[in-house]
């Protein structure tokens, strides 16, 4: 049997001629074409042709706000309970910290005066 001139059924290539335009990405003298060069040879010049045809504006908003809630389905929400323990170690850091700023500028306050008198 003779292989045809140009075949891309290789089976480093993994596609069969014609799969995917790999007749067109892939070159004559044998070498590999990187990633961008294979992608600039699958686009066709219709954009708005296959999974990616650009939709209505309220078509996308559809969409955005139906993967809002789909995302908010998936959140794993606290208890009352748990909510109001993770509350109260957030106002008792927040006042820690607080205490800890006013405590220091204090000090540098009384230290600038007996300083600078």
């Amino acid at each position: 049997m003779t292989e045809t001139t140009g075949s891309t059924a290789t089976p480093e290539s993994g596609n069969p001629e014609g799969a995917d335009g790999a007749a067109e990405a892939t070159p004559v003298d044998g070498e590999s074409l990187s990633r961008r060069d294979r992608k600039r040879a699958n686009r066709s010049g219709d954009k708005k042709s296959g999974k990616r045809a650009k939709k209505g504006v309220f078509a996308r908003m559809g969409l955005f706000y139906r993967q809002i809630i789909a995302e908010l389905r998936k959140v794993v929400w606290p208890s009352k309970g748990e909510l109001t323990n993770y509350t109260a170690v957030v106002v008792t850091f927040v006042v820690v910290v607080m205490a800890f700023v006013a405590g220091l500028d204090y000090g540098f306050s009384k230290l600038s005066l007996w300083i600078f008198g």
